[in-house]
């Protein structure tokens, strides 16, 4: 019998959410997405030795201020990942913007447009790369500038309604909207155990994947940051899942007929809305979850991105 991965392949776009480029290999995702834990943990193998050696000479010939030069080898260390990756998927990689940035527009644009730059010297375009932006206002705002420049955008760390349609509004390419965090915020919240069907972060991608389908919003919903196969299950149809190998190879193994949850066809009404600065910025105060959830991430994301760059340093002074 056909595995459900297999299945589920069959009717959604399915993503690798990780650095490892042995997993990659073996499990042939179409797209792959990164973040800078999943960097730093790639750039820990003795796979990106040889890039984390030749990203230090590279700084050291470019000469500059330690802070400066620090931050440029990090980037570079980040692209060699993701360069890695474009050499085995045949779609796209996720490249984020540092989370520091995540309330400077400006700065992530100039982030952003680095980012594609450095790719490009590799050989690599910038239709194979998605810049990853934190869900904040001011990321979306520098969504809606790349897409107008071409340049595709993942909008990460989202965790409600009001993110997906500032999101829509500023027609950018993919969001993320992330599953198991949100079950991780209810379950301590309340004490409650959850079933895939009542699973809040099920639920929450579901709303959004309908309010884009029944209102013809082109933007791509991709389900991430899974707790359990029965999450992806539940999920089944939506455009894309970006799934850790470790759920990628039990899928792979399981067996019995995968449903389709989520289709275009089946939707329900959900008037078109929309939200300015003011009325994004209160409906997110507004949700609990939301706002402790992005605030985490950005503040984990930002820590493991100090954690590289803290690296690079001790390896320059060395």
């Amino acid at each position: 019998m056909t595995s459900k991965l297999e299945q589920l392949r069959a009717m959604t776009t399915v993503v690798a959410d990780t650095g490892d480029i042995e997993a990659v290999t073996r499990l042939k995702p179409v797209d792959c997405t990164t973040n800078p834990t999943i960097v730093l943990k790639a750039l820990g193998t003795e796979m990106f030795a040889d890039a984390f050696e030749e990203a230090i000479k590279w700084g050291k010939a470019k000469g500059g201020a330690s802070d400066a030069v620090t931050e440029a080898i990090a980037d570079r260390l980040a692209i060699s990942v993701g360069a890695a990756l474009a050499k085995i998927v045949p779609g796209r990689v996720s490249t984020e913007v540092d989370a520091d940035l995540s309330f400077d527009t400006q700065a992530s644009l100039n982030k952003a447009r680095a980012i594609i730059a450095q790719y490009k010297e590799r050989g690599i375009e910038k239709d194979r790369i998605l810049i990853k932006l934190a869900s904040t206002w001011e990321g979306i705002r520098a969504a809606e500038v790349l897409q107008k420049e071409g340049i595709d955008c993942n909008l990460t760390l989202l965790f409600s309604r009001a993110q997906a349609i500032a999101c829509a509004e500023a027609k950018v390419f993919l969001i993320s909207p992330f599953v198991g965090r949100i079950l991780d915020w209810y379950k301590k919240s309340t004490g409650e155990n959850y079933t895939s069907e009542t699973d809040p972060g099920v639920v929450s991608v579901r709303q959004i994947y309908n309010f884009y389908k029944v209102n013809s919003i082109e933007t791509i919903v991709m389900g991430a940051s899974f707790r359990n196969a029965g999450e992806i299950e539940a999920l089944a149809g939506c455009d894309r899942l970006t799934i850790s190998p470790a759920l990628l190879d039990e899928l792979d193994a399981a067996t019995g007929d995968l449903p389709r949850v989520l289709s275009p066809e089946k939707t329900t009404p959900d008037p078109l809305v929309s939200l300015d600065e003011k009325a994004f910025r209160w409906a997110l105060n507004e949700d609990a979850m939301a706002t402790e959830k992005l605030s985490e991430g950005i503040r984990a994301f930002a820590k493991d991105l100090g954690t590289l760059r803290g690296m690079v340093a001790k390896k320059l002074a060395a």
